[in-house]
């Protein structure tokens, strides 16, 4: 291994807080890109003339490309200088950007998510990955706190900016993505102004192109199983157990071969270290139940409660409050004690009593009743999502960092985009045999399986839309609810550690010093 130092390792608090605004600036438009579209999507879909399984595919594919290239970027960090990689990662993002804005077809726009997947994937692993290099794991406590705070801004502002653009006449939908480009603009100059490491290079480092084949190849397969069954066929037919059977066989391909390779994409030794296994399942849960609800909440609030998409995006600000509050009063609390498995245990009843909460939502609810429900979630979220990281990279050697980290943010996007698709399948499923049953095959709504245009609805009609809308809601937070018990069982297993004092780079050295 050898070492290229680019600038002046960053260490003075000075230099580490003007680094983390161009690391939180990335992280932020990064999560944008997932969010802002959601309350866009009813009008983009309808306008485009999608279908309820398309609505889903829009967010699923970007959460894929974003959760299939983050142990990647991980790999290239070993190699490359991981302030270019992420000034890469940014510039990614806009050409995606650029391409959906102007999209003027369905299929068009999902090949600019994929785009903005793969920058958003960079930053997403790298911006954690030079936080673990640059902070000790003691102090990193309250700046996973900040960046908890701007994935919950990013996740839970996305949608009320995004509504504010479609009502705005003048802008219009396709400014949910050039909204973004200024920002990732200057993220790039403050990270080029601010960010000074050295580069870590291990000339050994090969990247493996087999298995991230076959890891994509294996969760697309099932994705596309989960997202049609039930719609294009039936839940237990043929093209459920083929595409089930392909999908599993490409994993366990993937795992023979990350058990085999000199520098696998998700190294299998980390899992040996029991809190790695275990916050990596805790994360992938935490994706599932975080994204899988979430991502619908605003097609409640404009279907069944009859909100503008302005106003949706503004009904999604007690979640964004609960994960602000809990996620920077945590990361203080942590730094401040040294203890943090107490806020992970409390973060998972947090969120089991939100999903559950959630899951009795009706087209009746107040809208009072349904902001508790969801500053609960937030709550839950916020205590857990960084504090999972934190509580691993606090456990492994600092060779390990990277992959650690991009190995947990992998798992988090996995479960993220399964969660989106699943539960976008069962709630798609459910307002076609909702629909059927009350229309006849959804004779008053313009069709099989398309997102209706309420606007042009007579009441009566409306009425029962959102009812059927409530529904279909409501259960997906109740089939969520067990994956957010999981979670927290999961996490009532960690051990908890005595947080590290010194920096990722500094325990590297040490360790490359001693021969390790």
């Amino acid at each position: 291994m050898s070492t290229e130092a680019e600038a002046t390792p960053v260490h003075s608090k000075r230099e580490v807080v003007q680094a983390m605004w161009g690391l939180m600036l990335g992280m932020f438009v990064a999560i944008l890109a997932g969010t802002v579209v959601s309350n866009a999507l009813p009008r983009i879909v309808s306008e485009l003339e999608g279908s309820q399984s398309i609505f889903a595919w829009i967010v699923t594919t970007e959460l894929l490309a974003m959760t299939a290239t983050v142990p990647l970027w991980g790999k290239l960090a070993d190699l490359y200088s991981r302030k270019l990689l992420i000034q890469a990662s940014l510039s990614l993002f806009v050409v995606g950007s650029l391409i959906a804005g102007f999209s003027q077809n369905i299929e068009m726009l999902i090949i600019s998510r994929v785009v903005q997947g793969l920058g958003a994937g960079g930053v997403t692993a790298l911006a954690t990955i030079v936080m673990a290099a640059m902070i000790p794991p003691r102090e990193l406590g309250k700046y996973s706190g900040m960046f908890g705070a701007v994935f919950g801004v990013g996740t839970v502002a996305g949608p009320l900016i995004g509504g504010v653009l479609v009502d705005t006449s003048w802008l219009g939908w396709r400014w949910c993505f050039f909204i973004g480009i200024p920002f990732t603009l200057a993220a790039i100059y403050m990270l080029q102004r601010t960010l000074h490491l050295p580069v870590v290079r291990n000339e050994k480092t090969k990247i493996d192109y087999l298995g991230a084949f076959l890891i994509v190849s294996g969760v697309s397969t099932l994705l596309i199983w989960s997202s049609l069954a039930g719609q294009k066929f039936e839940w237990a037919s043929a093209w459920t157990a083929g595409l089930v059977s392909l999908g599993v066989l490409l994993l366990v391909a993937a795992v023979r071969v990350e058990a085999t390779a000199h520098d696998p994409i998700v190294p299998l030794s980390i899992f040996r270290n029991r809190t790695v296994s275990l916050a990596t399942i805790a994360s992938a849960l935490v994706g599932i139940a975080m994204f899988g609800g979430t991502v619908f909440l605003s097609q409640y609030f404009q279907l069944s409660l009859g909100k503008t998409p302005t106003q949706a995006g503004l009904l999604g600000l007690p979640l964004i409050f609960g994960l602000l509050v809990s996620s920077t009063v945590a990361g203080q609390l942590i730094t401040k004690f040294g203890k943090w498995k107490a806020f992970l245990v409390a973060g998972g009843v947090f969120m089991v009593g939100g999903m559950l909460l959630l899951s009795t939502i009706t087209a009746q609810t107040t809208v009072f009743m349904v902001s508790v429900h969801m500053f609960v979630l937030g709550v839950g979220v916020g205590l857990m999502m960084q504090n999972l990281v934190l509580a691993a990279q606090n456990d492994v050697p600092a060779r390990d960092l990277g992959a650690t980290t991009s190995t947990l943010t992998f798992f988090r996007s996995l479960g993220g985009a399964i969660g989106v698709s699943a539960l976008g399948a069962v709630l798609a499923s459910k307002v076609s045999s909702l629909a059927a049953e009350k229309f006849g095959a959804m004779g008053g709504t313009g069709g099989e399986n398309k997102v209706p245009d309420i606007s042009v609805l007579p009441p009566e009609i409306k009425a029962v839309i959102a009812d059927i809308y409530a529904t279909a809601t409501a259960e997906i937070f109740l089939v969520g609810a067990p994956f957010a018990l999981l979670a927290l069982l999961a996490v009532a297993f960690i051990k908890e550690k005595p947080l590290k004092e010194t920096s990722g780079d500094d325990r590297l050295a040490a360790e490359m010093a001693a021969g390790h």
